[in-house]
């Protein structure tokens, strides 16, 4: 059945033109044919003139689409805006939103005074809290809350329509608006809320940090030290909190990421948020006391596909070797050259080891001996880290009943790498022994944990140190064209990693369990002291007590030549 066909045209019925979509639009079509055998219909009425047809359209077209710019002209329409990018292309040019470019003479303070920056936290992962994209966010100034996109509509818009919040920054350009007006605000009294959306001090404070005491005060007026503020522990990242705050503490590491501009570069994701969040580490004008890793650490379990996350625990040496080779190759660097990114020029050294296989023969008595072989591998590899060993932990008590708590010197189990003692691994004799040049700072991992099929064990044996003048020359192969033999290479801690086993209630068969707790004690340089930081919780301790600790990881620092003159500080 045909459709019935309009007996009047619409414009002569209601007496308006008909709705029609932007000019661009019409120029996508070609103009119709004109028809050899009739005329073209249009609403049942034949067009004697295809033409007279085009041109009632552009005229139509014309006039709305110059309707806008007249009104912008008149006093009571401010200057229109053009549409932010995620606007709706498919939006008729009639139907455009007026919005300002300068905020009208005498109201450029305007809402100014309900920011409040009390509720202001730029450490959470930008995210619109409706649409949860990470494009185009901004913050409310107001409630602290991020919102995508500030057009007509977006969610920032009807968030200040609907609850009267005006103020928002951009979290990527750092520019305020103010909505639903649109237009931008320039005020000197916004400066400090923009810097700290990302804090970039300037080359002079970052060389000074180590020299000089500087405290600051947060918005509150509570005093704290930059640089040795808590670290949020959000769920269960204690362990990812320790590693954080001891890489932020060396020097050559926290210049490079507090100086480098990694968002202008190819550098991935991680590199640029743990640039960020250093800064914010050092922070001297920040707006509270401590800092959250939100932002990173789930960078981090996005790369490392869940392995480290906020709500499980894991081991913080685990982290960190994962941590250093992602790094190393986010800041561009090669898989087989070495010293192509900071990371590696920092804590990357090389080591001599010797293997031998051994053989099991059957003498004539039938019983079998161990023998051997003549041959000698010796291969050269690369570190990051260096591992040691603990002795085993005494399985009885004492005639008092009470549980030895073993120590052992840091030069005792050093020895794995003085080139002579042995260690046997399956069916292998291996010899250690380090090579020159030794790196600017040294990791050491101390082995406490072990598993089997059966059960996990943590050996709680006390590792005694100096805090200062460790030397390692004992366990560097003497090489006189980089280091003259017989003079000791002087290290000093910087940062020490301790774990403490808490037992928690547990009902179960296995009975009491124990909860890890993480903590990371560093050096004040520019006041000689010691910091111990366990999350939000900032203490001093006694530089004589660091050793009476569970350590499980140590980063030591390399003395320059001429510093001390190879004695021991005092």
């Amino acid at each position: 059945m045909g459709k019935r066909q309009a007996g009047e045209p619409l414009e002569d019925v209601v007496a308006a033109d008909s709705p029609i979509f932007k000019k661009a639009r019409l120029e996508d079509f070609p103009a119709p044919e004109p028809q050899r055998n009739g005329h073209s219909q249009i609403n049942g009425h034949g067009l004697n003139n295809d033409a007279r047809n085009g041109n009632a359209i552009s005229q139509t077209a014309h006039q709305q689409e110059h309707q806008p710019e007249e009104a912008a002209q008149s006093p009571q329409f401010p200057q229109s805006l053009q549409a932010e990018d995620g606007e709706d292309d498919e939006q008729s040019a009639y139907s455009t939103i007026s919005r300002q470019t300068v905020p009208t003479e005498g109201y450029s303070d305007l809402y100014l005074d309900t920011i409040n920056r009390s509720v202001l936290d730029f450490d959470f992962e930008k995210l619109c809290s409706v649409s949860l994209s990470n494009i185009n966010v901004y913050a409310c100034m107001i409630c602290g809350k991020y919102y995508q996109g500030r057009g007509p509509k977006s969610h920032a818009y009807f968030h200040a329509l609907e609850i009267g919040h005006h103020v928002y920054v951009n979290m990527q350009t750092k520019k305020v608006y103010v909505l639903p007006e649109g237009y931008e605000v320039k005020s000197k009294s916004l400066e400090d809320i923009k810097f700290v959306v990302d804090p970039k001090l300037p080359k002079e404070e970052v060389i000074v940090l180590d020299k000089i005491a500087k405290d600051a005060w947060d918005l509150s007026g509570k005093k704290y030290r930059p640089g040795f503020v808590g670290m949020n522990n959000i769920k269960e990242n204690d362990y990812f909190n320790v590693i954080i705050q001891a890489l932020a503490h060396i020097p050559p590491l926290r210049n490079f990421f507090m100086l480098e501009d990694l968002s202008s570069t190819a550098s991935s994701e991680l590199a640029t948020r743990f640039s960020v969040l250093v800064r914010k580490i050092w922070n001297t004008r920040a707006f509270k006391t401590h800092v959250s890793p939100h932002e990173l650490i789930q960078q981090v379990s996005r790369q490392s596909n869940k392995r480290f996350d906020l709500l499980h625990q894991s081991d913080p040496v685990d982290f960190l070797s994962w941590f250093l080779n992602n790094m190393h190759l986010a800041l561009g660097g090669s898989k087989t050259k070495p010293g192509t990114s900071i990371i590696h020029r920092v804590f990357q050294g090389k080591l001599k080891m010797e293997s031998q296989r051994i053989t099991a023969k059957a003498d004539a008595g039938d019983r079998l001996r161990f023998e051997e072989a003549a041959e000698v591998i010796v291969e050269t590899t690369r570190y990051l880290m260096l591992t040691l060993d603990l002795p085993a932990a005494p399985l009885f008590q004492d005639e008092l009943d009470r549980n030895i708590i073993p120590q052992v010197p840091l030069t005792s189990i050093l020895s794995k790498y003085d080139g002579v003692k042995a260690q046997e691994h399956l069916s292998m004799r291996k010899r250690y022994r380090l090579l020159h040049p030794l790196p600017p700072f040294l990791l050491f991992h101390i082995k406490r944990f072990s598993k089997n099929k059966f059960v996990a064990e943590r050996n709680p044996t006390i590792v005694t140190f100096p805090v200062r003048s460790l030397d390692m020359a004992p366990y560097v192969e003497p090489n006189p064209a980089a280091h003259p033999v017989g003079e000791p290479i002087w290290y000093d801690l910087v940062a020490n990693v301790t774990h403490e086993a808490v037992r928690t209630r547990d009902d179960s068969v296995e009975g009491e369990a124990e909860r890890k707790v993480w903590r990371v004690q560093m050096r004040d340089r520019a006041r000689d002291e010691w910091l111990q930081v366990q999350d939000l919780f900032v203490e001093r301790v006694a530089t004589e007590t660091l050793f009476t600790k569970e350590s499980y990881l140590m980063v030591w620092e390399r003395r320059r030549e001429g510093k001390g003159k190879g004695k021991e500080r005092s």
